[in-house]
């Protein structure tokens, strides 16, 4: 779903027609991309978003993501121009999943205990902002094989309800091939409860993607990784009924983060190259 948002209201005490082109899914769970063609700064949420010395930028649309997208726009004249984007409404999937492990449904103190510090040290590892932007260019699948867990939809898990999958599931055997989908640095290696083996990948400009459930991991802490590059492999390690790559994506801002969607960053990038050939 590739679409170029209409501009439905302008405010600037001398408003003229801003030069933003944003392209992308204008839903929840989308990223878009954002290009510029004068020099301004653009603030999303009260905060400044790094944009490239072409003018390019991306915005992450969470899960929950809720109203239209607002967006500010100070230029070299200091007056502020305001744009709203309008954001569709999205409905999500219900999965349901039996033959988890009961640890994983009712951990333990000492496994609550080690997850909560386990999440920290994720959420520290999404909050690199780089300059870099090889992303621009469109991300290919990291693997290859049946989808079988989708993003946003809601998980029940043994009958029980648990939070939204955040990911895509891309099922395979144990050991099959793990590709970067674009080129990064990586920012953590760790065997963690829940997603067992797990890579967490810095694409830059805030986005960034985790590979969870892994069985061997290929690169290590502070490399970098071209776009195509052996990563990882498969596996069935931490929660899961099955083997598969679960495959999830970031966008940070300062504080706020939003879960974006994978699968939809890999068909624009198809679109791309459709259109290129």
């Amino acid at each position: 779903l590739l679409l170029v948002a209409p501009l439905f209201e302008v405010k600037a005490e001398h408003a003229a027609t801003v030069p933003l082109v944003i392209t992308g899914d204008f839903r929840p769970g989308g990223l878009l991309f954002g290009h510029s063609t004068v020099e301004q700064a653009i603030f999303y949420k009260k905060t400044r978003i790094l944009v490239s010395p072409e003018g390019r930028f991306v915005i992450g649309l969470d899960r929950d993501h809720r109203g239209d997208l607002r967006l500010e726009m100070v230029q070299k004249e200091a007056e502020t121009v305001s744009q709203i984007f309008e954001i569709q409404p999205r409905e999500y999937r219900i999965q349901s999943i039996q033959g988890v492990a009961h640890k994983y449904i009712a951990p333990d103190p000492e496994q609550r205990a080690r997850t909560q510090a386990e999440s920290k040290r994720v959420r520290h590892s999404r909050q690199h902002v780089s300059h870099q932007d090889d992303f621009f260019d469109g991300f290919i699948w990291p693997a290859r094989g049946p989808i079988t867990g989708v993003f946003g939809s809601q998980r029940i898990f043994n009958g029980e309800p648990r939070r939204p999958h955040y990911g895509l599931d891309i099922a395979g055997p144990v050991g099959a091939a793990v590709i970067a989908p674009a080129a990064g640095t990586v920012r953590l290696v760790e065997d963690l409860f829940f997603s067992g083996w797990t890579l967490v990948m810095d694409h830059g400009h805030g986005l960034s993607s985790s590979f969870l459930h892994l069985s061997d991991i290929m690169v290590d802490p502070g490399e970098s990784v071209e776009q195509g590059q052996l990563i990882a492999r498969i596996g069935a390690t931490g929660r899961v009924t099955g083997p598969h790559l679960d495959w999830r994506m970031n966008w940070q801002l300062g504080a706020f983060s939003a879960r974006v969607d994978p699968e939809q960053l890999v068909k624009i990038g198809e679109n791309k190259a459709d259109l290129n050939n």
